[in-house]
């Protein structure tokens, strides 16, 4: 298993609104094709205006065909287009485990 941590720095007072749009369209799309989120969280010391996400995947074939995937619904980039504007910076990183930790996997359907 390896874990995309994506972090966004938005523009000050946009994570609201980020939020709003992210739960009524991006969500709705996005579960239906990156089917493991770990966690999705709001910085509320050090760094703020930050959105962090994380997403589980069996390895990077598997992301990379999660996310074509993703990309390839027509609803998704309209949905992009409203968000990029709120979004100073991104940053994508991806994790694997220590060699002494197996992490459990996380039993999900694909769609």
């Amino acid at each position: 298993m390896i874990v995309e941590h994506r972090t966004y720095m938005l523009h000050p007072g946009k994570v609201p609104t980020y939020l709003s749009l992210y739960e009524d369209e991006g969500m709705p799309i996005q579960l239906g094709y990156l089917v493991q989120p770990l966690g999705y969280y709001v910085s509320e010391l050090g760094t703020l205006n930050q959105i962090i996400h994380l997403w589980g995947y069996e390895d990077l074939n598997d992301r990379m065909c999660q996310r074509n995937r993703l990309k390839s619904d027509p609803r998704w980039m309209p949905y992009v287009n409203k968000i990029l504007p709120l979004i100073q910076q991104q940053e994508s990183k991806i994790l694997t485990p220590a060699s002494f930790y197996t992490p459990s996997a996380v039993s999900y359907q694909r769609r």
